[in-house]
């Protein structure tokens, strides 16, 4: 929540005034962290999906800071209730998720942004995520809406970084784990990472990882994919690779951003 508080982008820091004339600049982003608040095993807190998706978003906003783009607070709560076995879960229905997103980010177009892109931290957000800027370019013709989900960035790179095979990127694994410990390094409790389980999806059009999804959507509560409700292979995080997966990413999103402003202001 400090950089919500302090980061030069973010919403919460600026005025009124401040916010509507980054709005009407040529070009300008309304950049939107969507996380969960669900559990992640029991080495990492249940706000990691929150925190790292504003975290990689406010990564994204410095390194575009020659733009007009605002972060606002991140929407903290998604669709998760295949978490809720486990305790910690505060999940909406789908339908009040794709509202609240969709009003947030409509009472924020109101100061005049001319594209807003969505930057989501959780897999089970990825259907609402695609629905709310169908939703809100639909409601909003004159606005450029975009949506990603933040790991899927990594796909071109994350075989340089990490140790572990298919699936030990998955919830709470090595490439979670390791941002997290590049990120929020006292969040992390490094004496439940050896509880991870394996990832074991039966299906070959499954899910092969975080970074990896298959083109199979499947439907189980995380008892049945997990005993402790993490999944991969946290032991071999590090907070070196937390720092490159991280850093990497800001690039990969500056490029989106760049290339939103680029296009909003041809149009």
């Amino acid at each position: 929540m400090g950089d919500q508080l302090t980061h030069p982008s973010s919403w919460f820091s600026k005025t009124a005034e401040e916010i509507r004339e980054i709005g009407d600049a040529d070009g300008s982003i309304l950049l939107v962290p969507i996380g969960s608040v669900e559990q992640h095993g029991t080495h990492l807190p249940v706000g990691t999906d929150t925190l790292l998706a504003s975290a990689v978003a406010m990564r994204g906003a410095s390194l575009v800071s020659d733009l007009p783009v605002v972060v606002v607070p991140p929407i903290w709560s998604g669709y998760s209730p295949h978490h809720l076995h486990f305790g910690g879960t505060l999940t909406l229905s789908f339908e009040t998720a794709l509202a609240a997103v969709t009003d947030i980010v409509s009472s924020a177009l109101e100061n005049g942004f001319d594209s807003v892109l969505l930057v989501n931290g959780h897999g089970g957000n990825g259907p609402l995520v695609g629905a709310a800027v169908s939703e809100i370019g639909a409601a909003h013709p004159d606005v450029e809406a975009t949506g990603i989900t933040y790991f899927s960035l990594a796909e071109p790179f994350v075989d340089d970084v990490r140790d572990s095979d298919a699936g030990g990127m998955a919830h709470g694994g090595e490439f979670e784990t390791s941002l997290m410990l590049h990120c929020y390094p006292e969040l992390v409790r490094e004496d439940g990472r050896s509880e991870a389980t394996p990832l074991d999806e039966p299906y070959e059009h499954g899910d092969d990882d975080l970074i990896e999804p298959g083109p199979l959507s499947v439907y189980r509560p995380f008892e049945a994919y997990s005993s402790s409700g993490s999944i991969g292979d946290p032991d071999l995080a590090t907070a070196e690779k937390g720092r490159e997966l991280f850093d990497r990413l800001g690039v990969e999103l500056e490029s989106i951003l760049r290339a939103v402003a680029e296009h909003v202001r041809t149009e």
